[in-house]
């Protein structure tokens, strides 16, 4: 059954989309192809209210409008959209000092950083974005973290050939320094922040972390992979997180043979098997690479672009079997360098237990789920030939969620076929503006402004489920 939905068309005339301030605010032109053209409207009855700006919207139609696509008239709202957001945040005082004073504040902790631009931007004028996090960790005096933040401010930087590095102060002096609750929110902010002031690429933006920032990068990708291109953990503990939110983000971790405190060497190598076994599981996804230096304990050279020895086969090291050594390039710059985000996957994995509770975000990449919503495991996929989208639960989940639709994954103009464990529904997607503001709005990523949403109880409860 079809959702029985009035059908809104939102139309934007084609200046809008060309008299853009797209160069400075860290987006990609998100005119890709896309397929499909928009029906005729139906016709207006009489008695039948017009939308607030709907009029006018209609007025300022052209001739060049009306033949756009579905997809390009999708394109040119998104585009507007973004430079009006970038437009209006870039005038935001409070974020204007937050650039000015390189510090992001939220909930009575400051999170201060340093900085450095490093090269030229690429051919649309974007810097890849380099996260590093510092040594250190439980601190009763603070100067052990203040000394490895400052450390921490050149440790990879030779690795940066062209980008925007940036290190930031863990917000307290506890074990887990770089994950405290009001870590995420202030990681979402300085982002956010690179993007619209420092011409940042949301598309390669790399988190990097050495001891207690190797523990932070274990428990901010699982909860935020929707954001990273890649990372890389290095002398780190995952301290049990759970990494099946990694299907599309790519991870490298790096341990010394003999870094045997916290057992950290055996559970690095027990991290690489988990994460095979999900490959296995999934069908694909959770690209990783594990290097166990050979000699080294806490200690190693992960910075630079020599090879260095490492164990052949982490499988049998972990199983302690018979293992070899060879040389590699162990470069933690190096490894990220080879990936871009892709922020609409055809897959995604999401288990709902591993959120930031403080966090003013209920999607990840074009799922969305209530932040109370916390338990259960979301297997998700788009088949765009199909136009289609199938979820399946683990029949652990404990609330609503929904379907992000974006004309760059589905043809607006047929039905889009959405299967829940394997109740199948049909839903007539729209371009709704409303909608396209409310998701630019909650992560400030150009990537992630959606045109629709389907709320599954909603579809449920329409279909009398």
């Amino acid at each position: 059954m079809k959702r029985n939905i009035k059908k809104q068309y939102a139309v934007l005339p084609l200046f809008l989309a060309l008299c853009l301030l797209w160069g400075g605010c860290g987006g990609k032109s998100a005119g890709e192809a896309e397929t499909g053209r928009e029906p005729e409207p139906e016709a207006r009855t009489e008695g039948t209210e017009e939308t607030e700006g709907e009029e006018e919207m209609e007025n300022g139609m052209t001739d060049e409008t009306a033949e756009m696509t579905v997809g390009e008239r999708a394109a040119a709202m998104r585009e507007t959209l973004w430079a009006q957001y970038c437009e209006r945040e870039r005038q935001n005082a409070d974020r204007q000092a937050e650039d000015e004073k390189r510090s992001v504040s939220f909930g009575g902790v400051t999170m201060k950083y340093g900085m450095k631009i490093v090269g030229e931007p690429d051919e649309n004028d974007l810097y890849p974005v380099y996260i590093a996090l510092h040594g250190g960790g439980s601190d009763e005096t603070g100067k052990i973290n203040d000394d490895q933040w400052r450390q921490m401010a050149v440790y990879y930087l030779d690795g940066v050939k062209s980008g925007i590095y940036v290190n930031p102060r863990a917000v307290r002096d506890t074990w887990d320094c770089h994950s405290n609750p009001e870590s995420y929110p202030l990681y979402d902010r300085l982002i956010e922040n690179m993007i619209l002031f420092r011409g940042a690429d949301p598309d390669r933006v790399y988190l990097l972390g050495f001891s207690a920032g190797g523990d932070g990068v274990y428990q901010i990708t699982p909860r935020m992979a929707d954001r990273f291109a890649a990372a890389n953990m290095s002398a780190g503990h995952p301290n049990g997180v759970k990494l099946e939110n990694l299907y599309n983000m790519p991870l490298q971790l790096q341990v010394g043979i003999n870094d045997s405190s916290y057992d950290r060497n055996k559970v690095t190598a027990e991290y690489d098997y988990l994460l095979n076994r999900l490959q296995s599981k999934y069908g694909g996804g959770y690209v990783h690479r594990t290097n166990i230096h050979i000699d080294k304990a806490h200690n190693f050279a992960d910075y630079d672009e020599r090879e260095h020895a490492i164990v052949d086969n982490v499988g049998a090291y972990f199983r302690n079997k018979d293992y070899g050594t060879v040389k590699a390039k162990t470069g933690a710059v190096l490894f990220l360098d080879q990936y871009e985000r892709d922020p609409l996957p055809d897959t995604v994995v999401w288990n709902l237990g591993v959120r930031a509770s403080m966090r003013d975000v209920s999607s990840f990449y074009w799922l969305s789920a209530p932040v109370t919503v916390t338990k259960g495991i979301l297997t998700a996929h788009c088949d765009r030939e199909a136009n289609s989208v199938t979820v399946e639960t683990d029949g652990n989940v404990n609330g609503d969620f929904s379907i992000l639709l974006s004309t760059r994954m589905f043809d607006f103009t047929r039905p889009v076929t959405v299967v829940i464990d394997g109740e199948s529904y049909e839903v007539e997607p729209q371009i709704r503006q409303e909608v396209m503001e409310e998701t630019l709005g909650e992560r400030g990523d150009p990537s992630y402004i959606f045109e629709d949403r389907v709320s599954v109880s909603g579809l449920r409860a329409e279909n009398g489920g």
